[in-house]
């Protein structure tokens, strides 16, 4: 995984066609139709994806389909979850902290 997964991601557009693709896979035509996008257009975003590594494509017949490169997903989702176990210890401790002062409230209220 490089900043250009990001740089791709960053564009709505792109996002929007990520997002489709993770349904099933597309032609352009489609992808172009669904999002209200001109072919040319989605011919570029999705040749930005496929440079990026996030998507792949099959031709059938006359037809370009797209689909999800699930190995390039894997990396960012491997990349998140090191991030996942830092918050999810911050709010471990923070839940903690919070029982905490519920217990010193609670006390403080039963010595009145």
């Amino acid at each position: 995984m490089n900043a250009l997964t990001f740089s791709a991601l960053a564009e709505p557009n792109r996002l929007d066609i990520v997002e489709l693709l993770r349904d099933a896979p597309l032609p352009v035509g489609e992808i172009a139709d669904r999002l209200g996008l001109n072919q040319p257009q989605v011919s570029k975003h999705l040749r930005v994806l496929s440079d990026a590594g996030l998507v792949e494509v099959q031709p059938v017949a006359n037809k370009r389909i797209y689909k999800l490169r699930p190995k390039s997903l894997m990396e960012l989702d491997d990349w998140l979850e090191s991030f996942r176990h830092i918050w999810e210890e911050r709010f471990d401790r923070l839940d903690e902290y919070l029982r905490e002062l519920q217990e010193k409230e609670k006390n403080s209220k039963e010595k009145d």
